[in-house]
């Protein structure tokens, strides 16, 4: 082998160099979040908190975050997800119920008036919600839902639902667990709704994700024990519910928690009011091109009294248009 000249010796051990400096510099955790104080607040809170050592150190068992679901992990413009659900159900069950022809709010549906469905009120709201989650079993309502997933699409983006996660939240779910905290979703939605999907989207499983609740009815049917749903509320997981639902079923007082509106607020300002170290954080729409920008006046998910808390407190406000790169994993280069 010919020896090699000096120059071309000394260009070969700059770039050995270079190579295992790039190696040995770690990995960013939150690719699509921008360099903003959204991030650094972040990554500061879970190294301080995690470090041995720390004056700010959390130790493993009470690492809890708990997430919003709707507008915290995935869209929920113009409507709720599972509204969008109910209304998909009931016009695949309009064949086997022709009098829902004449008889409101089922007719609006079936004829896609939205506004016929709307004037019929709580009382309507109800009817369908109740029509579409009761009477059957957990098992055959997870089917359901599951089925509806994998094939609906969203109206505006023609995307499936579970499409519309946001990357830079899976991201941070994934970046939280990393670092030893304990991920759960806390949601005003059904948690029977989110479980069959959002084990496998967000990598939470089924026990750790927490939500309004029907009662159900033990059974045995054809000689099977099962769970039939009842058109009977059991818990509504949404404002100062969410407290009471994390203290009832986790049993801890979270140190992380993301909301996005003022359904999250009293979840929020819950977990900031703890001892030591604490994240609160709200994530706030305002791509009005990528996504949706709404917060004060929007009939959905409503941001206000949160917001003006988190500004006097110096909660963690993502500013969505400016801090991350992009909004769902499909937009990944």
């Amino acid at each position: 082998m010919r020896a090699l000249h000096r120059p071309a010796l000394v260009c070969l051990l700059g770039l050995l160099i270079v190579c295992q400096v790039q190696a040995a510099a770690p990995a960013d955790p939150l690719p699509s979040w921008n360099a903003g104080p959204s991030k650094q607040a972040i990554v500061k809170f879970v190294t301080e908190t995690t470090r041995a050592g720390s004056p700010t150190f959390i130790a493993p068992e009470e690492r809890i975050a708990v997430f919003d679901n709707d507008g915290t992990l995935w869209s929920e413009q113009p409507l709720y997800f599972q509204v969008f659900f109910v209304l998909d159900r009931i016009k695949a069950m309009a064949p086997q119920h022709p009098e829902w022809k004449d008889k409101q709010p089922f007719k609006g549906v079936i004829e896609g008036d939205t506004k016929a469905v709307m004037a019929s009120g709580e009382k309507g709201l109800l009817e369908l919600l109740a029509t579409t989650h009761t009477g059957m079993t957990t098992d055959e309502f997870s089917r359901i839902v599951s089925d509806w997933v994998n094939t609906a699409r969203h109206p505006r983006t023609q995307r499936r639902y579970d499409e519309m996660v946001y990357q830079p939240m899976l991201e941070l779910l994934a970046y939280v667990r990393a670092n030893g905290f304990k991920t759960y979703i806390v949601s005003g939605g059904g948690v029977e709704f989110m479980r069959p999907w959002a084990s496998k989207v967000y990598g939470i499983p089924p026990e750790q994700i927490i939500g309004s609740a029907g009662k159900v009815k033990y059974e045995v049917r054809d000689g099977k024990p099962v769970l039939v749903k009842l058109a009977e509320v059991d818990f509504i997981d949404d404002k100062e519910g969410k407290p009471a639902n994390i203290n009832k079923i986790i049993g801890r007082v979270p140190v992380f928690a993301f909301g996005n509106s003022d359904g999250d607020k009293q979840m929020l300002e819950w977990t900031a009011a703890g001892a030591g170290a604490r994240f609160a954080g709200i994530v706030h729409h305002t791509d009005e091109k990528r996504e949706w920008a709404y917060d004060r006046k929007s009939h959905i998910g409503t941001l206000d009294k949160a917001w003006d808390e988190a500004t006097q407190k110096g909660w963690t406000v993502v500013d969505m248009k400016k801090e991350w790169k992009v909004i769902y994993p499909w937009e990944k280069k």
